[in-house]
């Protein structure tokens, strides 16, 4: 009798169905399901196997607290966004669109290790990675092995033979199993190499990273199964025309989720950009009109953005709303409380709003700046190139107090900004302790006489 079944697999959220269905029950996509074949005959045991180790239940009051054992990384801003080090047996996802620089970051951080370091490529030979490293500064590393093997046991082989202390798979994808009866990449197979390597980093505390693939919509590759196994998932942003790289956290069982690292893609490999809002803000000989800046926070780093705003007069009937880098919903609210509060004649008026660098933001902080550069733009006003803002504002036109605004008056001092607008509702500031022009105000109209006049 056949112990073969055929299955049905989301390709988005890895729902399995016994029959083909147009439209997942479970995520809502459409033409998403594929199908595999599930050989019942082959041993599903795991590859790694950690046969000795025999634990018990234990009360958590027995439990002893622990802090956990991180190895440093050389390269800071990966240090920053892991939440201050690698942990020692994590489990790191990196995805990112083909050509963004995920191996290049990977290959990096192998060859500034001083640890042991086991590279396992299933995308590139060991002639194609090594010709990758000879572009980087460090080339001489004598703890880092490469592989180019796509089998895991195999993989588990070398392991068991090398006994790394960082492991790094560029990609998951190109993993497969002997015991899954589908090609590499399936959801299946991902889902069975993704779990070896848990169980392997968890037995013996070794920190492992994947590389991942995205699909057209940016979203990782593979049953989401996949991001809820990892300990930590980081999305490696940027237009690959750019030289600019973001390295965002969007899952961080360590850390926090909220901090940020900017690459610079060279010809020597990435670095590390210390001080973001230099290539936040553009320098300008002359003043433009609608360009303001805006103090905002990513985690803990204070950043300083520019703020570009366009508005000219409707040529059709319904006026246009664009944004990038910003939430166009909260565009929408803040032109209709500059209507309402300020009396500015929005509705017949096509706004464009752009964040410059290619920076996504969701700090509420940034509301008076986007407000200040749309009047600028809308009367041709320039706003002086050394003034920047820190407030969020309210549906009565009200100035919010913003949190860490110490942090971002202190940023604004260092890179030489002669005056910031916060509001007068920010408690604990001492202006007499800083360099820069501290002015608080209570209403959005109070700061655009103060501008404007």
């Amino acid at each position: 009798m056949a112990k073969s079944r055929t299955v049905f697999f989301c390709n988005n959220c890895g729902y399995e169905s016994a029959k083909w269905i147009g439209k997942c029950p479970s995520c809502n996509q459409w033409n998403s399901f594929v199908e595999e074949v599930i050989d019942k005959t082959k041993e599903t045991a795991s590859v790694w196997s950690d046969e000795g180790i025999i634990k018990e239940p234990v009360p958590i009051h027995s439990i002893e607290h622990t802090e956990e054992n991180r190895i440093p990384c050389p390269n800071k801003e990966l240090d920053r966004v892991l939440g201050g080090g690698i942990v020692s047996g994590s489990l790191v996802l990196i995805g990112g669109e083909p050509g963004i620089g995920k191996s290049t970051l990977m290959l990096q951080l192998a060859l500034q290790l001083t640890q042991k370091v086991l590279y396992v490529s299933g995308e590139e030979s060991e002639q194609q990675i090594k010709l990758r490293a000879n572009r980087l500064e460090h080339t001489h590393s004598d703890t880092t092995y490469i592989i180019s093997e796509t089998s895991i046991e195999k993989v588990f082989n070398h392991i068991k033979q090398l006994k790394p202390e960082v492991l790094i798979v560029d990609s998951i994808q190109t993993l497969a199993s002997s015991r899954i009866e589908s090609v590499p990449g399936s959801i299946s197979q991902v889902r069975q190499c993704a779990g070896e390597l848990m169980q392997y980093a968890k037995t013996t505390q070794t920190p492992v990273f994947l590389v991942g693939h995205i699909t057209k919509d940016g979203s990782l590759a593979g049953p989401k199964v996949l991001e809820h196994m990892v300990d930590t998932v980081l999305q490696f942003e940027g237009d690959p025309n750019m030289v600019y790289r973001i390295l965002r956290t969007t899952k961080n069982r360590f850390g926090s989720t909220s901090e940020l690292g900017i690459y610079e893609m060279q010809s020597g490999g990435l670095r590390e950009v210390k001080n973001p809002s230099e290539i936040l803000i553009s320098q300008r000989d002359v003043g433009v009109s609608g360009v303001t800046i805006g103090a905002t926070m990513e985690g803990n780093r204070p950043l300083l953005i520019e703020i570009q705003a366009l508005v000219s007069g409707a040529a059709y009937g319904t006026p246009q709303r664009s944004s990038t880098g910003f939430d166009s919903r909260r565009l929408n609210m803040l032109l209709a409380v500059l209507e309402k509060r300020t009396g500015l004649k929005m509705g017949v008026q096509d706004v464009f709003l752009n964040m410059a660098g290619g920076i996504k933001v969701d700090d509420p902080a940034i509301d008076l700046a986007i407000c200040v550069a749309v009047l600028s733009s809308l009367h041709d006003l320039p706003v002086d190139e050394k003034t920047c803002f820190a407030s969020e504002i309210g549906l009565g036109g009200e100035l919010r107090a913003v949190n860490r605004i110490e942090n971002r008056i202190l940023e604004a001092e260092k890179l030489g900004f002669t005056t910031i607008y916060i509001s007068k509702y920010s408690k604990g500031i001492d202006a007499a302790k800083y360099k820069i022009n501290i002015k608080s105000f209570g209403l959005l109209k109070q700061v655009f006489g103060d501008l404007f006049g």
